[in-house]
């Protein structure tokens, strides 16, 4: 077997133009394949950015969100029966908004606003600068410094800003887990503080943030929230809610999908094509091996060897292709919203797999059916 496997590859790489033609077939499906699933999984990231921040374990809303973005505000009474409910830990409010703020420079920049309950500034980020008890001053203020961090000139501490014509002072400079989706700047302050500076509807509660006691009190707290009207939601819950509004209420899902598919079938139709077309030109060798005992299966395995090794190394291609080009494209554009994941992965090679088995299958049923008298009497 082995030295059947040794001829199979001397076979395949004898051509080189049809060897290259298939790496570079498999390459390319499976960079444009990474790509375009990076790229989905990369909005999804930055589309749960709050979620992810923030780090609550459990999350209390109105049944009708779906996305952070479009919170709805909670009346106060919740709050205090959600802190009744047996097996809460702490339940605190947390206000999300955005605002225009006006720069030194007299420009106004759209900001994504968090208020932190202002006793224990639950869901607060990590400072790089500053001291964390510095948002109690005075219009005291924190912002993150992630890829939008230029669009508010690049302030350090101290600097100051108006919303909605209040000043706004500088006081922390923060680093979160990954930014928002829309492109906007994130201030961090106190939920009374946010209240202040930002006109709110009668109710002024985006969602509250539930700790739970042990995380076998969280079906007993969904089920208690849920009888008063409202919905209740782990971080990991709410994060697939959002995703699932992305991929099937919007057309980016869609999008995405029909862009790999087309992907997948290019490479597919490009290494069955070429590997069916390598398959005929080196019949007659396929013939002579049968004609001096090779076995059906043997050349069987043969083209199996083949079309795996193919597929295999313009996988490898393929990623190191996508991710060299995510790693430049995230240095000259910071705001890329790409990421490279294990399913992308799984998914990639899944299809690499469907092309290696379809192209097998086109080329055995040539093989197997070598007749070695019709090749001698050719």
């Amino acid at each position: 077997m082995k030295g059947i496997l040794k001829i199979a590859f001397k076979l395949l790489v004898n051509d080189r133009g049809k060897f290259a033609t298939l790496i570079v077939g498999i390459t390319f499906a499976v960079f444009l394949m990474v790509q375009m699933t990076s790229v989905f999984a990369g909005i999804l990231s930055k589309a749960s950015a709050t979620i992810i921040n923030i780090g609550s374990s459990v999350w209390v809303m109105d049944p009708a969100v779906n996305n952070p973005l479009n919170s709805i505000q909670l009346p106060d009474y919740i709050l205090d029966a959600v802190r009744s409910i047996n097996g809460v830990n702490y339940a605190v409010p947390l206000y999300s908004g955005t605002s225009l703020v006006k720069l030194r420079d007299g420009t106004y920049q759209p900001c994504s606003v968090l208020g932190l309950d202002d006793s224990s500034l639950v869901g607060r980020p990590e400072l790089i600068q500053g001291n964390i008890q510095d948002i109690f001053a005075d219009n005291g203020f924190i912002v993150v410094k992630d890829e939008e961090f230029a669009k508010l000139e690049n302030p350090t501490i101290g600097t100051t800003f108006e919303l909605n014509d209040h000043r706004g002072v500088v006081v922390g400079i923060a680093k979160v887990a990954t930014s928002g989706l829309f492109g906007i700047p994130t201030l961090y302050t106190t939920f009374t503080r946010a209240i202040q500076y930002i006109p709110s509807p009668r109710f002024t509660m985006a969602y509250i943030l539930v700790e739970p006691k042990s995380a076998a009190d969280i079906p007993h707290i969904k089920a208690e929230v849920a009888k008063a009207g409202y919905l209740a939601l782990t971080n990991k819950e709410f994060q697939q809610r959002v995703a699932d509004y992305y991929k099937y209420q919007t057309g980016v899902g869609t999008n995405i999908l029909v862009m790999t598919l087309i992907s997948f079938l290019v490479g597919l139709s490009i290494c069955g094509q070429t590997f069916y077309t390598f398959v005929l030109e080196n019949m007659e060798k396929f013939g002579a091996l049968k004609a001096i005992g090779a076995k059906g299966y043997e050349l069987v395995y043969m083209i199996l060897f083949q079309a795996l090794s193919t597929g295999v190394t313009g996988y490898g291609l393929g990623i190191g292709l996508s991710s060299l080009l995510i790693f430049v494209a995230k240095q000259k554009v910071p705001n890329y919203a790409a990421v490279i994941t294990f399913f992308n992965l799984a998914l990639a090679f899944a299809m690499v797999l469907v092309i290696v088995a379809v192209s097998s299958y086109i080329a055995v049923r040539k093989v197997i059916k070598i007749e070695p008298f019709e090749i001698f009497r050719g």
